[in-house]
């Protein structure tokens, strides 16, 4: 009964979660083009001026990813997929070396006590290095020492997955009850068998929730990483290049950064996708 009833519960999750979705899509709209029509019609231009150089008409934005985004080019969403494609390459990779250093360092600083107060200072200290001063450096290291570009981006985005990871790596291999642990010892178990049978298992909730930050940090850094390479391919080049267009046409930024946050929601969603397609494992591993 209990796993019909599971069957039968996931796609009216999913239903409900796009309904949740385009709910809040259509609460955006109304808000973004009630605000127009309120401070056109009040002639009010504070915060934010509703003029169309400014803040264009959402159905302006979509209309922008169906036009050509130079004359007798292809279309903007075509360029922007494609761009799109490529930044998550750059960012799937940084998230796996972020992802494997993190989880790395997590286990040793569970094990080692030493370590942990060695190294846990610096590791926090990382995070306090504002991204944009990293990025320059890394690409130019990059290059000199003969790393593809696309590799130094991925890189600087590493820089931002990894953090999550680690701490919590440590909030959940050290989740399990002493008594666990204990028990475990009480038939020899190898440290390296408590850590894969018993501490790794219950840390899995623990290091999805920092694998979904990190996969949206990942695209940040990729984003980021793009601007000083000089990437033409990227989703970041096209932000800075619409940005200084933003006077002469708004919409094009706006369309891009929709993109940009697309991108980001489908990285996240792979990520919750495989987290569940592991619960659902262990399920029937159990049963």
């Amino acid at each position: 009964m209990s796993e019909s009833t599971g069957k039968t519960s996931s796609p009216s999750k999913v239903v409900r979660g796009g309904l949740a979705m385009l709910a809040v899509i259509v609460a955006l709209v109304i808000l973004w083009e009630g605000y127009k029509f309120i401070w056109t019609t009040l002639e009010w231009t504070e915060p934010v001026n509703p003029s169309d150089r400014i803040l264009p008409h959402t159905w302006t934005i979509v209309g922008a990813l169906f036009q050509p985004a130079q004359r007798n080019g292809p279309i903007l969403l075509f360029v922007e997929l494609r761009a799109a494609m490529f930044t998550l390459r750059e960012a799937l990779v940084g998230f796996l070396i972020g992802g494997s250093i993190g989880f790395g360092l997590g286990v040793l600083f569970v094990r080692s006590r030493t370590a942990e107060r060695a190294f846990m200072p610096y590791v926090v200290g990382s995070q306090t290095v504002p991204i944009l001063a990293i990025a320059p450096m890394v690409v130019i290291w990059g290059g000199k020492l003969d790393i593809p570009q696309w590799l130094t981006v991925s890189i600087i985005a590493a820089y931002l997955t990894f953090f999550p990871v680690v701490i919590n790596t440590m909030r959940g291999l050290r989740s399990p009850q002493p008594t666990a642990v204990e028990l475990m010892r009480s038939y020899a178990s190898s440290p390296r068998e408590i850590l894969w049978k018993l501490q790794v298992p219950a840390a899995m909730p623990y290091i999805f929730t920092a694998l979904k930050v990190s996969a949206a940090a990942s695209v940040i850094g990729a984003l980021v990483g793009e601007l000083p390479a000089g990437f033409r391919g990227g989703l970041g080049r096209d932000l800075l290049q619409f940005s200084q267009q933003f006077t002469a046409a708004p919409q094009k930024l706006f369309a891009s950064v929709i993109v940009a946050g697309l991108a980001g929601m489908v990285f996240v969603g792979a990520v919750t996708l495989a987290e569940h397609r592991l619960v659902a494992a262990k399920r029937r591993q159990s049963t």
